[in-house]
């Protein structure tokens, strides 16, 4: 019998609890555009996705003060909720599985990049908060994904073992911070293909969404 205290998932948020990363993808399009830059909207999504803002913006626009910073910052997600707030939802079967995960007595944490103003949009806005025993936000972390601070924390905060842990991604800089931090990572394809993720290293399954997958199997297979 699998002991299932030692065991934890850990899911990102954005592109995998909720499908949003193409209005992520517009409100960045929007920003840049009222700031005279352009970009090519996919490859700024897949070079992103994971990051921070902290990280993302001076990249993109050079140096700059912390005001200017934090003003860029503020646009950008309140472009992003004004337009994804009509369309909010869990992904498809993503309810099913963590009231599966919880009964099994399976410890959750939702790893981040977002702010806690997005965090506390999409975990209490569709009021998903009490499946998880800890949240880790951009603000819990110096740097965001490909590294593995933001996975680790959350698995201190669990306390399990990182290798007890499944981690719930969609983009490849997460699949790679998972890599790095000792986690399998099961894939949905909410950015990319399934092909590209299945090549990464670490990876074990990719799904469109939660809808075919079996916490049971899960743990069994991978976490046993």
């Amino acid at each position: 019998m699998i002991d299932l205290s030692s065991k934890a998932f850990i899911f990102d948020m954005d592109g995998t609890l909720v499908d949003n990363m193409h209005v992520h993808s517009d409100a960045w399009r929007i920003l840049l555009e009222e700031n005279g830059v352009e970009m090519d909207e996919h490859k700024f999504l897949v070079a992103t996705a994971g990051r921070t803002n902290r990280e993302i913006i001076p990249e993109v626009f050079g140096d700059m003060s912390e005001e200017r910073l934090t003003d860029l910052a503020v646009r950008k997600e309140t472009l992003y909720r004004e337009a994804f707030l009509p369309h909010r939802k869990p992904i498809a079967g993503v309810i099913e599985f963590l009231e599966e995960a919880k009964e099994l007595g399976i410890r959750m944490a939702v790893a981040t990049a977002a702010s806690n103003l997005n965090m506390e949009f999409i975990l209490d806005g569709l009021d998903l908060r009490k499946y998880f025993d800890a949240i880790t936000t951009a603000s819990d972390v110096k740097v965001g994904k490909p590294e593995p601070a933001m996975f680790l924390v959350s698995a201190e905060k669990l306390g399990v073992n990182p290798s007890g842990c499944m981690v719930f991604e969609d983009a490849l800089g997460g699949f790679e911070a998972a890599r790095r931090a000792g986690m399998k990572a099961i894939g949905i394809t909410t950015v990319n293909s399934a092909e590209t993720i299945l090549n990464l290293e670490g990876v074990v399954e990719a799904h469109s969404d939660f809808t075919q997958l079996n916490v049971q199997r899960v743990v069994e297979e991978y976490l046993s």
